[in-house]
C-alpha cells in the first residue's frame, strides 16, 4: 500500500466521529482544534465529550449509529471496540464517497493518521505506511526533542514579515532571497535564548527600519 500524503482543510466542514471512548475523544478534539463541525454518535460518552456538548462545541446524539449519519460528511472517524460495526461505518463511507478512518484497522480505511509533532503552525507527521506504528511514535519523540516552541515563534515571526512585505509592490519572488537569509541566519536560536534585542538588530540588517520582534507577532496573532 502507498498512501498519498496530504494536510486537509477541515475548516467549518461536518465531521463524524462515531464511538465516545477515550479514542474517539482524541479524534474528537484533534477536530475541534481545526476547526471542524463535529458529530459524535455513541451510546455513552466521555466527560470531557458531554462537556464539549454542553457548551455547544459539539453534537452529541447519545445513541448507536444509523447509515444516515454518514449523511452530507466531509470525513468520517469509527472508533468503537465492535469490529462488524466499524466494517459497516467503513461500507457506508465508501458507499458515499467520504474520508473514514477505523482506529487502529488501516485495512478498512481508505486514509490513515501520522503520528505528529506539532508546534503551533509546524506540524511535522512521519509515517510508516501502517507497518510499525511503535517506529513512527520514536520518531515522533525524537523529533519533539530536536523541534521546540521556538519553532512555533519563529514561523510566527516570519508570517508577520511576509504580511508587510507582500503589501509592498513587488513580485512575491523578489521576496525570497530576503526570507532565504532570515531562515538561514541564527535567528532560531536567538528566538530559543530570548535574545530579542540581537533578534531586533538582525532584523534590522535585513529588512531595514520598522521591522519589530514584538510587532511581528502581534501582526501574525492578529
Amino acid at each position: 500500500m502507498k498512501y498519498y500524503p496530504v494536510f486537509l482543510d477541515i475548516n467549518a466542514r461536518k465531521c463524524l466521529v462515531v464511538g465516545g471512548g477515550s479514542v474517539g475523544t482524541r479524534k474528537v478534539i484533534s477536530l475541534v482544534e481545526c476547526y471542524a463541525i463535529v458529530t459524535v454518535v455513541s451510546p455513552e460518552a466521555t466527560e470531557k465529550l458531554q462537556t464539549l456538548a454542553h457548551e455547544g462545541v459539539i453534537t452529541l446524539k447519545n445513541r448507536s449509529y444509523r447509515p444516515a449519519d454518514m449523511e452530507g460528511m466531509f470525513l468520517v472517524f469509527g472508533a468503537t471496540d465492535q469490529e462488524v460495526l466499524n466494517r459497516q461505518i467503513n461500507q457506508d463511507a465508501e458507499r458515499l464517497n467520504c474520508l473514514c478512518n477505523i482506529a487502529d484497522r488501516p485495512e478498512v480505511c481508505n486514509f490513515i493518521l501520522p503520528a505528529t509533532v506539532k508546534r503551533d503552525d509546524l506540524v511535522i507527521a512521519i509515517s510508516t505506511s501502517g507497518k510499525s506504528p511503535a517506529f513512527a511514535k520514536q520518531l515522533r519523540r525524537q523529533l519533539e526533542q530536536q523541534f521546540g516552541h521556538e519553532y512555533a515563534t519563529f514561523l510566527s515571526l516570519m508570517g508577520g514579515i511576509r504580511s508587510l512585505l507582500l503589501k509592498e509592490k513587488h513580485a512575491p519572488e523578489e521576496h525570497k532571497p530576503i526570507f532565504n537569509q532570515i531562515i538561514e541566519s541564527d535567528i532560531i536560536d536567538l528566538i530559543r535564548t530570548g535574545q530579542k534585542e540581537a533578534i531586533n538588530n538582525l532584523l534590522q540588517d535585513i529588512l531595514g527600519n520598522g521591522f519589530n520582534f514584538d510587532d511581528l507577532l502581534e501582526l501574525d496573532h492578529g
